[in-house]
């Protein structure tokens, strides 16, 4: 019996089917569905991670991971299955999603904060240091569409660190910027893990899967693939 105390995600038999519809159909063609097809993106998935694990996600493009990671974020639900993590969840997945592009930097700092579960006096609070981290400087002041992606991660990743999650979904994003950035987000990163915090991250590259994490699930054609040795994976790697 499994010690949930001890278990920070429990994933079991996670399947997520997306229908593809090949042209617009006809309403004789809804009702028979001749024209749709199931494409079956994660297939049966189980899996655990434990508290304080630094996991990396591989694959080949296409391959789920992306998809696997939404579901725990809660971004996406999955079609069959059970999805329990345990914990503050935050994900730096889908930037779009807690940013409006008419918004300020500064005004964006209090919406993203609010959606990822901080009260407005937390944000008050951290504001100095957020903004500190981000380091995009007049720009905070400016709207959101004028934003490089890389602003918009590095706000978007100062925000994450400092709404205390439990749990930090990340992907290959996490190399944008420069030195001194990515020294920020190594040093933020050992930090939570220092706190006993679960760190996971969807990557194809190899130094990023080398550098942050200590674990490795292979994801393959919406499967987990066995075993968890990175030297075994190596040509999935781009």
């Amino acid at each position: 019996m499994k010690k949930t105390n001890d278990i920070a995600i429990d994933l079991k038999n996670i399947t997520k089917e997306y229908v593809i519809h090949h042209e617009k159909p006809t309403l004789v063609e809804k009702f028979y569905k001749g024209r749709e097809e199931k494409f079956i993106a994660l297939n049966n998935i189980s899996l655990t991670i434990k508290k304080g694990e630094r996991v990396g996600i591989i694959g080949p493009n296409g391959s789920g991971k992306t998809t696997l990671l939404k579901i725990i974020a809660g971004i996406t639900t999955p079609t069959r299955g059970t999805v329990n993590a345990y914990g503050k969840v935050v994900s730096l997945i889908d930037l779009e999603a807690g940013f409006h592009p008419d918004l300020t930097g500064y005004q964006n700092i209090f919406l993203n904060g609010m959606l990822l579960g901080m009260k407005k006096k937390e944000i008050e609070k951290k504001l100095h240091a957020i903004i500190t981290f981000a380091d995009i400087h007049q720009f905070i002041d400016a709207p959101m569409f004028t934003y490089s992606s890389g602003m918009a991660l590095r706000l978007g990743f100062a925000v994450a660190v400092h709404a205390n999650p439990d749990i930090l979904i990340l992907d290959e994003n996490i190399s944008a910027g420069d030195r001194l950035f990515q020294h920020k987000i190594e040093q933020k990163i050992e930090q939570l893990l220092a706190q006993d915090r679960t760190i996971l991250i969807a990557s194809h590259y190899q130094q990023i899967i080398k550098q942050y994490t200590n674990k490795v699930f292979l994801v393959d054609h919406g499967k987990i693939i066995k075993g968890e040795n990175k030297k075994l994976y190596k040509k999935y790697f781009v």
